[in-house]
C-alpha cells in the first residue's frame, strides 16, 4: 500500500473540525464511558490544527470559489481542506471523492491508498 510509505514517519495529527465530529460521533452512539476514555486515549496525543483567522479566511475563500463552480461542498470537509491548505500539509483520507475538487482547484494534496 503506497499510502502507508507516504505516511511513513510523519506524526499524524486532526483537525479542530475532525475532533469535534468524533466527540459528536460517541455522544449521538451514546457510548459508554469506557469506549469513550479509549477514544480520548487514542486522541491524547494527536496534535490538534486549530482554526485560526488564516484558516477562516482559506474557508471563505474556497467556499466561495466552490460554490461559484456549482458545487459546494460539504461545510466540515471545507474547514477540513481549509486546515490542511492553510497549515500547508497533505491531506490523509479514504474519502478521496469528497475532496477532489479541493484537489483540481485549490492544490490540496492527499494521500490516499
Amino acid at each position: 500500500m503506497a499510502w502507508r510509505a507516504r505516511l511513513l514517519g510523519c506524526r499524524p495529527a486532526i483537525t479542530f473540525v475532525t475532533l469535534g465530529e468524533l466527540n459528536k460521533w460517541m455522544h449521538l452512539r451514546s457510548w459508554a464511558l469506557p469506549r469513550r476514555e479509549r477514544l480520548e486515549k487514542w486522541m491524547q496525543p494527536l496534535p490538534v490544527f486549530p482554526g485560526t483567522p488564516k484558516v477562516a479566511r482559506v474557508w471563505g475563500e474556497i467556499s466561495a470559489y466552490a460554490q461559484r463552480r456549482g458545487r459546494p461542498r460539504p461545510q466540515n470537509d471545507t474547514w477540513i481542506a481549509a486546515c490542511c491548505l492553510a497549515f500547508e500539509i497533505p491531506l490523509a483520507t479514504l474519502k478521496v471523492k469528497d475532496y477532489e475538487d479541493f484537489v483540481e482547484y485549490e492544490g490540496l494534496q492527499l494521500i490516499t491508498e
